[in-house]
């Protein structure tokens, strides 16, 4: 239930900022991240945000948006029952508070294009679907397929990430099995060592290499040893050694017929999605 003390301190906090409420009649996440990711494009102190989840009731909506009526605010919601929705942009209208339908519109549209029904039932996404059990079963392997672990086992994967120590490997493997459902395991690459037999079986089209700028690369483990105390002249953070260890995976890339990316200036975010929409082709 809304807390009237809380919204009032946290108008009177705000002063002029404004303040968007995200609504919702499930957990409110949803419409959170979508309010974050529009704010971010603005810069700090132009607005905040305050989750009000698990609506109930059009009665409660109606007491909700009274309560919001002071100060500068706008409400982004994501209420699946088409009733809770209209009640809010009813009772918004009344009071003039802008407000942002950030799911009906999507779900008129899938309707409309399916010839489906909506099952107006909040919650939904967050049901122990299918889906879920296999990004659970997808997050397993990624750690038991971790930095060339059990590499008989590799031939199994949806996805093989290879590369050099701090290209990222392991946290795009996290990455693609908890947000696609990818079992992926990952392989480095050492100078010196020959990588194991079960990468050349696994398909190249399954092989993905990454690759990384040397400079970059030679910055980030100078900090990474810096961190555990190794000392400034080892071998990890040497510049030639390093140019000599990306030639070197460059060139078993080349013997794999794999496909390569660069991860240099990439999140991690920007590199799974491409290697997503790679498997996908």
């Amino acid at each position: 239930m809304l807390n009237p003390a809380t919204v009032d301190n946290k108008l009177s906090v705000g002063g002029h900022e404004l303040i968007i409420f995200t609504v919702s009649d499930s957990s409110g996440e949803t419409a959170e991240a979508v309010a974050r990711a529009a704010l971010v494009q603005f810069p700090p102190g132009q607005a905040s945000i305050y989750r009000l989840p698990q609506v109930r009731s059009s009665q409660q909506i109606a007491g909700l948006v009274r309560e919001l009526s002071i100060g500068r605010a706008v409400i982004a919601y994501t209420l699946v029952l088409p009733e809770y929705r209209e009640t809010l942009e009813a009772e918004a209208a009344k009071h003039k508070i802008p407000t942002i339908d950030l799911l009906g519109p999507l779900i008129s549209s899938i309707s409309h294009l399916t010839g489906a029904k909506p099952l107006s039932q909040p919650g939904r996404l967050h049901l122990l679907d299918e889906t879920y059990f296999k990004r659970i079963e997808a997050v397993d392997f990624a750690i038991r397929y971790d930095d060339g672990k059990n590499p008989e086992g590799m031939v199994e994967a949806d996805v093989v990430l290879t590369g050099v120590s701090r290209t990222s490997k392991t946290p795009n493997c996290m990455y693609l099995a908890h947000h696609y459902g990818l079992k992926a395991a990952n392989v480095p690459i050492i100078l010196g060592v020959d990588p194991p037999l079960p990468l050349f079986q696994v398909p190249p089209q399954k092989i993905i290499g990454l690759t990384i700028d040397p400079y970059l690369l030679q910055d980030i483990r100078s900090n990474r040893a810096q961190s555990l105390g190794m000392p400034s002249d080892t071998d990890y953070a040497d510049p030639d050694k390093i140019r000599q260890e990306v030639r070197h995976s460059k060139k078993l890339f080349r013997e794999l017929k794999c496909h390569t990316i660069d991860v240099s200036a990439k999140a991690i975010e920007e590199t799974s999605s491409e290697i997503f929409l790679y498997l996908r082709q």
